[in-house]
């Protein structure tokens, strides 16, 4: 998948880091996903918001669900600056 945007230093929460360990999900997958444009678990216009961020230099926000824990759902966020991408819980946003 192509990179659509630079993603900057990368961050990653405790409860993040906790919940992904817990599912055995690769934080780099997520990262790839986001960075291709797949925004993951997110309504039609949070989808539109961010394509339309990557042409007006907005903030990107991706949702992923975690596989067993689907009430759980890790944010990959991207600054509008695009300095620094992190992965938070929702409940941390």
């Amino acid at each position: 998948m192509k990179n659509k945007f630079e993603m900057g230093s990368i961050f990653a929460t405790p409860g993040a880091i906790e919940l992904m360990e817990l599912c055995n999900v690769n934080p780099s997958r997520l990262l790839d996903r986001h960075k291709g444009g797949d925004w993951g678990d997110v309504c039609d216009a949070d989808k539109q918001a961010n394509e339309d961020a990557l042409l007006n230099g907005d903030r990107l926000v991706s949702s992923y669900a975690m596989p067993e824990h689907k009430h759980e759902k890790i944010l990959t966020i991207t600054e509008a600056d695009r300095s620094a991408t992190t992965l938070l819980l929702l409940s941390e946003y």
